[in-house]
């Protein structure tokens, strides 16, 4: 299960450089229900997610790179590429700001996951995070996946 809050960001931490990051690329089979696939710098993954905004089933199964380059040419839609921060927060929460590449940019976004809803329900988040966008379908993946790039995605 999958527990998340999503944010816009128009502000960068501090320091952001002082964090791992991870550079990501994926593409959609399916957006419903969601079936994705991930190339995490050298790894590769079919993902399943189910309905839902906040709360979520999440699957995710290893692929190999040559499966991944052949699901990848089965795709619609937009390929999204982003470069992923990870920044602690606390000893349980880790932030995942994401910074979009082209057709995208200047679109970015910040995902906490959560191990409950109550502590996803009750979090109160930094505050250099934006707009929370949790309950707005445009801004998951997925749908970007389908759209053509229009001012809406840009950080309002």
């Amino acid at each position: 299960m999958e527990i998340e809050r999503k944010y816009l960001v128009t502000r960068l931490p501090d320091s952001l450089e002082q964090y791992p990051y991870h550079r990501i690329e994926q593409g959609y089979l399916c957006t419903e229900p969601v079936v994705r696939i991930r190339r995490q710098d050298e790894d590769y993954y079919l993902t399943y997610k189910s309905k839902g905004l906040m709360v979520r089933e999440e699957y995710n199964l290893p692929l190999t790179r040559d499966a991944y380059l052949h699901l990848r040419t089965k795709t619609d839609g937009n390929l999204i590429s982003k470069k992923r921060f990870l920044i602690p927060l606390t000893e349980q929460l880790t932030i995942e700001l994401d910074i979009f590449d082209p057709p995208f940019a200047p679109l970015m976004m910040a995902e906490v996951e959560f191990p409950t809803e109550e502590m996803a329900l009750n979090f109160d988040p930094p505050s250099w995070f934006g707009q929370d966008v949790t309950f707005d379908s445009r801004y998951h993946n997925s749908a970007l996946s389908r759209q053509e790039y229009k001012s809406v995605y840009k950080n309002n």
